[in-house]
């Protein structure tokens, strides 16, 4: 007996529609190339598009300065739902869209001084990142509703997924190249929102999975219309819960230090027209108010004596007579040098410095700014821009210092600008014995500009992250101090010279962020491609049962 034709060419065309789906082929139009009808796209090419690029601009807005942290959970769904059932090459262009919208309006200073090139060119690698980052969330959103039929897998598992390698694509972006960038992760839009504390537990990586994990998983409650069954809200529900009334982990308060910090408001921008020694005077006399002062220490930011003392016999006097007058140590910032002329390495130091010893201590930046602080590949890239790099006339090397001073009364964590946004060294220091943090910053080229305002956000999380007060102390502002709450207890205003006295409450104790350092990022990133990798392992599997299926079934009806 022999089938229809009809029939069997039906069953056919099921077939191979479903083989499609399950191999991540692309057949024809995005609403084609998927049979199931929950991994179909929600909006049409041109639409993905358009809301993807409102969504990074409306991610921005989450971030300092316009601080609506809330709006972050808006970008994010703005990010997700387009890609929900797109082909891989629509995402990456999706992806894209969403990447350039948010990093060139978040990191727009960049071209405050230099330009827009480097400004456009950070923003495109940046943005090629979060392209490739979105091909694997829509092979998420194709994959798991294929994996398995569970209502559960879809209100779990998905959003879990999704949140995973949205954390993976942070974790590389922050990793490479040149040491990379991890400036602007979900997590730094909420340094002053009721989910912070969630650092102190799993850190920044932690908190970003929070975010994506909750708001792809609003997107799924909706998808599924979970309105008519509300249990299926529980996922959300208690995610949200536990993230909102978990306190930040508690450390040990073991006194206070009295901490004179200083902002001197000199001309320390590097297209500042100033002289040999211009920066030093500013922060002297900003520095003079408080020398009367019954202080335990002194702190100067990043660039505040632009004249070494360690090779400058009459400048070594001038921080002798300050620590003396002070019968404090100064924690102070310079260029300092080392090797043979013409092999010479220029490192951007931190002294620890006491009258009649001098330097007792120093650290050495650790992550100097490619392309600001040196030119990585040089000989590539004078061939390319040779008008920007030769702007950077002398490189700096990496440190290796332990990122801690031992002041007598207290030991202080260290860091020194851009090195407050990589995750290890402030770990390093709370596991070297820091009891708080003094963060050194020159943000005088970025002036009149969001990056300060997302700096001290950074400084605010790792204050909260580690369970340490942090000083953050610029040349010309924002300076805080911020309690290991996260809450500013003394500034200055911005671009105006002053000087702060602040008790400062120590800490001891590790957070969980701290002790489990790494494994957070690490367990995500590998998890999330395990977990890809099953679906699609599944998805396959499922395909070839059906095959047979529908083979034999087929066949049957031949005979």
């Amino acid at each position: 007996m022999s089938a229809d034709p009809a029939a069997t060419a039906a069953h056919e065309r099921s077939a191979e529609g479903r083989a499609t789906v399950a191999s991540g082929g692309v057949r024809g139009t995005d609403a084609a190339a998927h049979a199931d009808p929950g991994t179909r796209p929600i909006l049409p090419l041109w639409a993905a598009l358009i809301v993807s690029a409102l969504g990074g601009f409306v991610y921005d807005l989450g971030f300092p300065g316009a601080s609506v942290w809330p709006l972050a959970f808006v970008g994010i769904s703005m990010a997700l739902v387009p890609l929900i059932g797109r082909s891989l090459l629509s995402s990456f262009h999706v992806g894209l869209a969403f990447g350039l919208a948010f990093y060139l309006s978040h990191v727009s200073w960049t071209s405050l001084y230099l330009g827009p090139i480097p400004w456009l060119a950070l923003s495109i690698l940046e943005s090629l990142f979060v392209a490739g980052g979105a091909v694997l969330i829509t092979l998420a959103y194709r994959w798991v509703p294929l994996a398995g039929r569970s209502r559960w897998l879809r209100l779990i598992a998905l959003p879990a997924l999704v949140a995973g390698l949205w954390v993976l694509r942070e974790t590389v972006t922050g990793t490479f190249p040149y040491g990379g960038f991890p400036w602007g992760r979900a997590a730094l839009s909420q340094s002053e929102s009721p989910f912070a504390p969630v650092v102190s537990w799993i850190g920044s990586s932690g908190l970003g999975f929070v975010m994506v994990a909750l708001t792809a998983g609003v997107i799924e409650w909706v998808r599924a219309r979970g309105w008519r069954d509300l249990r299926s809200a529980v996922p959300v529900v208690v995610l949200v819960a536990i993230a909102v009334a978990v306190p930040a982990f508690p450390t040990i308060p073991v006194g206070d230090l009295r901490v004179a910090s200083v902002q001197g408001n000199g001309p320390a921008g590097y297209f500042d027209e100033r002289e040999q020694g211009d920066i030093l005077r500013s922060q002297l006399e900003a520095t003079e108010p408080v020398l009367g002062d019954d202080v335990d220490v002194l702190l100067w930011p990043e660039g505040g004596s632009d004249i070494d003392p360690t090779r400058s016999p009459s400048v070594a006097r001038i921080f002798d007579r300050l620590s003396e007058d002070l019968d404090a140590p100064v924690v102070l910032n310079t260029v300092t040098v080392d090797g043979e002329e013409g092999d010479e390495r220029f490192y951007n130091t931190s002294l620890l410095w006491e009258a009649g010893e001098g330097a007792v201590d120093r650290f050495a930046k650790r992550n100097p700014v490619p392309f600001g602080e040196y030119i990585p590949d040089r000989w590539f890239y004078d061939a390319l821009v040779p008008e920007l790099t030769g702007l950077i006339q002398r490189g700096y090397s990496p440190g290796a210092e332990p990122p801690v001073f031992d002041l007598g009364d207290a030991v202080t964590g260290l860091a020194i600008c851009f090195d407050v946004i990589y995750d290890d060294l402030m770990w390093e220091g709370a596991r070297d014995g820091a009891e708080l943090y003094m963060l050194q910053t020159n943000n005088a080229d970025f002036r009149g500009t969001d990056e300060n305002q997302q700096q001290l956000a950074i400084a605010r999380l790792r204050a909260i992250e580690t369970g340490r007060s942090v000083v953050n102390i610029s040349t010309v502002g924002t300076s805080q101090v911020i309690d290991p709450a996260g809450r500013t207890i003394d500034a200055l205003p911005a671009y105006e010279a002053g000087a702060m006295v602040t008790d400062v409450e120590l800490r001891t104790g590790l957070t969980p962020s701290v002790v489990l350092g790494g494994i957070v990022p690490l367990v995500l990133a590998l998890g999330s491609l395990a977990g890809l990798a099953w679906a699609g392992i599944a998805v396959q599997r499922n395909a070839r049962r059906r095959t047979r299926s529908d083979a034999g079934r087929a066949g049957a009806l031949d005979s």
